[in-house]
């Protein structure tokens, strides 16, 4: 630990240096921003970050940005691909979307439960999307995606305790105007989008609609006797938006999506630590590029992802008051198995060890949603956000698991169903004491409301492998909790400016509600709460040709709700506690160049210390609970992202761009528990490619190629009795493609 406080201070020291040195650089080019190049800057970029737009560089808040179009073309078209381009944020695959994560600074929540809400929130038009299964299919029409990472609890909810993904869909434009793309990937990997924008009613109603289609065959071969491909995906979905401006005073935005997908997701075989595992997958032999698997019966995922949504912007005397009414249904069915050889139907593969399984589960979620908020003229002494906002969340599972272990088939099954209402109100002010020193304050407070109902059934009176007899329970909790922000921003010059902010977390109570629910399941887990310090510096210099932001945080959690790892019914399953106390710490900078009209560059390094502190260790625990000052899973300490394009004009009007990406990080666990079967190694990947556009005749072409060096790597690792299997990625092989555009 002393060789990390050691580092975390140098950090801390080099990050007042590197203020130090951008405002010498400012002092040093006073020239007034009229006499800049403006084709050669980095261009500004807007953000919602703090619930009204304003310069990415003067928020005090650490965000990073990616640019929609930016994203489709490197076909980075779903968040598990764009986690790739932020070195603070990682993601966890695992089954089906419902089990998928998002961590930021390392935190992250791992369930499957609908009794919990996630750590980071997934934002989309300003709708919270309460679970974040919702948000894992595709980014079908996006204007940039804005990652706020620390706690965001006062200004976007509870759920937000660690981070926020806030995405931003595109506007319908005055202008009649149309767009077609196109992608190919080896793989037999295609995507089409196609849409239309344009005024209804001149500079009164405007309208655009998007399809999407994007399938892939996968790139894990099932050896079974016609298995085909598997760990692809089939994707169809529209989105329409309506924007009415009856007046200069009132915008009004009304949204549908809706999103079909179909998936595969398979995990391989990485170790076998037992001979009957070798024997159960032959004849495909388990190691870290292990691409294949020997099942009868492989996963298949359906989702069905529908919403609404409707906001209101009324301007009056200064002030805008916002509206964002939403309703959003999630259906999901998983076909997926827990036996470690599959679904064998052949005898002479079923052992005790390994009894062949079937898993069958449906999600039927809703919510409906309403936020209200009230904005300030800006430029008064204090420039404030009030609101208020409700979530409706209803969810309907249920889970059958049938096993066969080679003399009987026995099943079970639970009904299960969570309700949730959450209440808040909020407000943060700036305070701007003078042009250069402004003060931050907000609050909120929120009221929980959670009850659920399960029931199990079984065709046994007693334990049989992988489910639990018959049970029948149900409970209801209610908590209030307070979250809220304090900070200074000073303006050191007109290019440089520093904040200083303390924020409290605050993530609501929960319940594990999941098929092999248990009497010590039934009591309500406590909220999680968090303090975090973060001092952060954003700068630009040399007339804007290069912008910096540096970020140094430090939080603590209290009550962290995490699995560990319990016997259940013969298997070990991971079973979600109050954990006990975690803390990350850590540094961020991004860097954006543009030294020259043709040349952009960007850095992104993150410095992560995501640490256990202090592990409750349940009764009867199934793994050891010597944890404490053990690193938190999927949280590499060091990870990185760097991107270099250089536009080349042609005599003939046409531009040659070539672009190039390394995306590295250091060595990961992948286990909360320490396995040392579970780590990712250091690994480093490199994307680049080629264009050909006309921006008069509004077309591109691009060859890009994804993975060049052919690095084959693990986004999990999971290790259980006599095997370890691995999540393979899309790019854990080098692959090439083509992508086109044409606008109209």
């Amino acid at each position: 630990m002393k060789s990390n406080k050691n580092i975390f201070g140098a950090l801390t020291t080099g990050a007042l240096l590197v203020a130090s040195a951008f405002a010498s650089a400012a002092e040093a080019d006073p020239a007034p921003i009229t006499n800049r190049d403006e084709s050669a800057v980095v261009p500004s970029v807007t953000v919602n970050a703090t619930r009204r737009n304003a310069s990415l560089q003067s928020v005090p808040v650490a965000v990073s940005v990616l640019d929609g179009d930016a994203l489709n073309n490197a076909n980075r078209t779903s968040i598990d691909t764009i986690v790739q381009e932020v070195p603070s944020v990682t993601f966890r695959q695992q089954g089906g979307n419902k089990d998928t994560t998002i961590f930021v600074r390392g935190i992250g929540t791992i369930s499957t439960s609908p009794g919990v809400e996630p750590t980071v929130s997934t934002v989309v038009d300003g709708v919270v999307y309460a679970r974040p299964g919702q948000a894992t299919l595709d980014l079908l029409d996006i204007e940039h995606i804005e990652i706020l990472r620390g706690p965001q609890g006062t200004l976007f909810g509870k759920n937000a305790s660690s981070g926020v993904l806030n995405v931003i869909g595109r506007k319908s434009s005055q202008e009649t105007t149309g767009f077609v793309d196109a992608s190919w990937y080896e793989g037999n990997e295609k995507r089409l989008r196609a849409g239309v924008s344009g005024a209804i009613n001149p500079g009164v109603v405007a309208a655009s609609v998007t399809g999407l289609y994007a399938d892939y065959d996968g790139n894990i071969d099932n050896v079974h006797a016609g298995g085909g491909k598997l760990n692809g995906y089939d994707r169809k979905g529209v989105r329409a938006r309506v924007d009415i401006t009856p007046n200069k005073d009132l915008d009004i935005a009304l949204i549908a999506d809706y999103l079909r997908s179909n998936s595969s997701p398979s995990f391989t075989a990485y170790k076998s630590t037992a001979a009957a595992f070798s024997a159960g997958i032959a004849p495909v032999v388990a190691g870290p590029e292990n691409r294949q698997i020997n099942v009868d019966l492989p996963s298949d995922i359906r989702d069905k992802n529908k919403g609404l949504s409707a906001q209101v912007d009324y301007r009056f005397n200064g002030y805008t008051l916002t509206s964002i009414s939403a309703v959003r249904d999630w259906d999901n069915t998983q076909y997926t198995s827990t036996s470690a050889i599959g679904n064998a139907a052949e005898a002479s593969r079923i052992t005790t060890t390994f009894p062949a399984t079937r898993d069958i589960g449906t999600v039927a979620f809703s919510q409906a949603s309403q936020e209200l908020r009230l904005a300030s003229p800006k430029g008064d002494f204090a420039d404030y956000v009030l609101g208020a906002f409700y979530l409706h969340g209803k969810d309907r599972e249920s889970y059958q698991r049938i096993v066969n272990n080679g003399t009987a088939i026995n099943a079970g099954r639970a009904d299960y169903g969570v309700k949730s209402d959450s209440y808040s109100l909020f407000g943060e002010s700036t305070l701007n004491f003078s042009p250069v020193w402004r003060a931050i304050a907000g609050a909120r407070w929120t009221k929980d409301e959670l009850s659920y109902d399960h029931q199990r059934t079984s065709t046994q009176t007693v334990a049989f492998a992988g489910v639990q007899p018959a049970v029948q329970n149900a409970g209801t909790t209610s908590e209030d909790g307070y979250s809220g922000r304090l900070g200074l921003q000073y303006d050191i010059s007109r290019d440089v400016n520093t904040y200083v902010t303390y924020s409290r977390g605050y993530k609501g109570p929960a319940y594990n509600v999941f098929f092999n629910m248990l009497s010590r399941d039934t009591l309500a887990l406590k909220p999680e709460t968090s303090d975090s310090f973060e001092m952060g510096l954003k700068a630009s210099a040399f007339d804007r040709k290069l912008t910096a932001n540096l970020a140094v945080f430090s939080t603590k959690y209290d009550n962290y709700q995490a699995n560990f790892y319990d016997t259940v019914a013969g298997t070990v399953v991971t079973r979600l506690i109050n954990a006990g106390d975690v803390s990350t710490k850590g540094v961020e900078l991004d860097i954006n160049a543009r030294p020259t009209r043709a040349l952009t560059l960007t850095a992104s390094l993150a410095y992560t210390d995501a640490t256990i502190d202090n592990f409750n260790c349940p009764p009867a625990a199934a793994a050891s609970c010597n944890l404490n000052g053990k690193p938190l899973p999927f949280s590499p300490k060091w990870k990185s992202f760097t991107r270099a394009n250089y536009a080349l004009p042609l005599e003939n009007g046409l531009i040659v761009d070539l672009s190039a990406d390394y995306s590295w990080q250091a060595k990961t666990q992948y286990d909360l528990f320490q396995s040392p079967d579970a780590i990712q190694g250091a690994y480093g990947v490199i994307n680049a490619g080629i264009a050909l556009s006309s921006p008069v005749g509004g077309w591109r072409v691009a060859l890009v190629g994804k993975n060049l060096v052919n690095k084959s790597y693990a986004t999990n690792l999971v290790t259980s009795t006599g095997y370890v299997t691995r999540a393979v990625p899309r790019d854990d092989q080098r692959n090439f493609g083509i992508t086109a555009r044409k606008e109209f």
